[in-house]
């Protein structure tokens, strides 16, 4: 039986976590900085280890990490400790040119790198229902395929960070739906229409979908507790734009995108659902779209 590894249990890695030790019969080794996280671990059955042991011991090793600098010291601790055909499988949102870098550190290391970006939330998570987009070599993809089914839907897209360009087109697509459902939501409550008729007669239209259907009732009720936060959509919307740069495009719409949530930034809101982007036009048209009652 093969061991995993998995570090970061955080508000997607716990459940997904939980996922596979339910789905997989594989042993687990986990570990995240926050205690808590590790309590909750062991409670679903997984067995907390420290960084170096499961850098050491685990024949794959899974990551969703929150900064470019734990990524690029984790990976290089798997390859530092790890012995030729560990699959290292990053799970994180990490920049094409940083796992371009890093899957070449890997490969000459004799071992693999998958950049296995997510997409679908913490309910979708807890679900295992999530989109998984990897890059890297389709060998290990495949060798890794099962694990990752436990967790969501896996669909190979390509060569070493294609995964992550994937996501990237995912996160502008999204970012660009939310900023509009803000904008579309503020200005029906300027108007001073229903908000929840809106969204009745809308959402069997183009405008809807499932991340309306998800987004606009929050919306509604001025619900900001997070499903997703606008700090890491922030995070991959940052990546876009050094990566477009990288290319020597320009990208209006992310821009508008990159626009709200750096005023989400500004003004104490990152932590919050990505739907409270709403705030940022309420500031700006001087209206209050919903009701928490």
């Amino acid at each position: 039986m093969k061991k995993i590894g998995f570090l970061g249990l955080g508000v997607m890695g716990l459940p997904m976590a939980k996922n596979l030790l339910k789905k997989s019969g594989c042993e687990i080794l986990g570990y995240d900085v926050v205690e808590k996280q590790r309590e909750n671990f062991i409670a679903a059955g997984g067995t907390v280890a420290g960084p170096e042991e499961i850098y050491k011991i685990c024949d794959v090793i899974m990551q969703i990490l929150p900064t470019h600098a734990i990524i690029r010291d984790s990976v290089e601790k798997a390859v530092q400790y790890g012995k030729p055909g560990r699959i290292i499988v990053d799970l994180s949102s990490t920049a094409p040119d940083i796992i371009q870098e890093l899957y070449k550190l890997a490969k000459d290391a004799g071992m693999y790198l998958l950049d296995s970006p997510i997409s679908g939330g913490n309910p979708m998570a807890i679900a295992g229902t999530l989109a998984i987009m990897t890059g890297g070599d389709r060998e290990a993809f495949e060798e890794v395929k099962p694990l990752l089914e436990c967790m969501g839907t896996p669909v190979y897209v390509g060569g070493p960070a294609s995964g992550s360009v994937t996501k990237l087109v995912n996160n502008m697509v999204a970012g660009a739906y939310l900023v509009a459902m803000a904008e579309g939501y503020a200005f029906a409550a300027k108007a001073g229409i229903d908000l929840q008729t809106t969204f009745e007669a809308t959402r069997g239209g183009f405008a809807g979908g499932p991340l309306y259907d998800n987004k606009i009732p929050k919306l509604i009720h001025r619900d900001y507790e997070p499903g997703a936060r606008v700090a890491v959509h922030r995070k991959d919307i940052l990546n876009a734009k050094h990566y477009a740069h990288h290319m020597g495009v320009d990208t209006p719409m992310t821009d508008v995108v990159l626009q709200v949530m750096d005023w989400m930034n500004d003004n104490g809101h990152i932590d919050e659902d990505q739907i409270a982007m709403v705030k940022y036009y309420e500031d700006k048209m001087g209206v209050t779209v919903g009701s928490a009652d």
